[in-house]
């Protein structure tokens, strides 16, 4: 199974720094999940158009049924991530970003000017999208706290069958 992975960043696609960001989630990730599992990593400038074109790509053609972004959820000018999200996708799942502010809220006063989102693509493959802020400290935060509901989620739309490590997340699935 192939997990998207996108930092949404300026300078970083301009080798101005290093993507720390992308590889917290896949160290994340790595810890999350026993299932098998590969990342599609993507590193792009903040610019709507190829934002979108990477998260269709991504669902469309690669088959993700799993993608998190990182970058580009702030109210800068530059920060255009949730609206192409929102583009891309037909179903808005808006107690994700609810619950990773008031996570972040834990943290820093300046959670209330994120706008993390959620939504899910639907097609042939569908896909659950997660927008997550740029600090790595506050993706793994926030990953914490949401990923639990990811696996039933992902189950709802007829991905791929996600397992996590109990010790480290534990997914949770009503009981039939």
């Amino acid at each position: 199974m192939k997990i998207g992975v996108v930092t949404v960043s300026d300078r970083a696609s301009a080798g101005v720094y290093e993507d720390i960001s992308g590889k917290t989630i896949i160290d994340t990730l790595k810890e999350y999940l026993v299932s098998e599992w590969s990342p599609e990593y993507r590193l792009i400038p903040d610019e709507r158009e190829e934002i979108e074109k990477t998260l269709i790509e991504l669902t469309d053609e690669v088959g993700c049924n799993l993608i998190i972004t990182t970058g580009g959820t702030g109210p800068a000018k530059r920060d255009v991530t949730p609206e192409a999200t929102e583009s891309v996708c037909h179903k808005m799942m808006d107690g994700f970003g609810e619950l990773m502010r008031q996570v972040s809220l834990k943290y820093v006063p300046t959670a209330i000017l994120s706008r993390q989102i959620a939504c899910i693509r639907e097609g042939e493959n569908s896909s659950l999208i997660i927008n997550l802020p740029g600090k790595p400290k506050a993706i793994r935060q926030t990953l914490d706290v949401v990923f639990p509901a990811v696996p039933y989620c992902i189950d709802l739309i007829d991905g791929y069958y996600l397992e996590t490590d109990s010790g480290v997340v534990e997914a949770f699935r009503p009981k039939k």
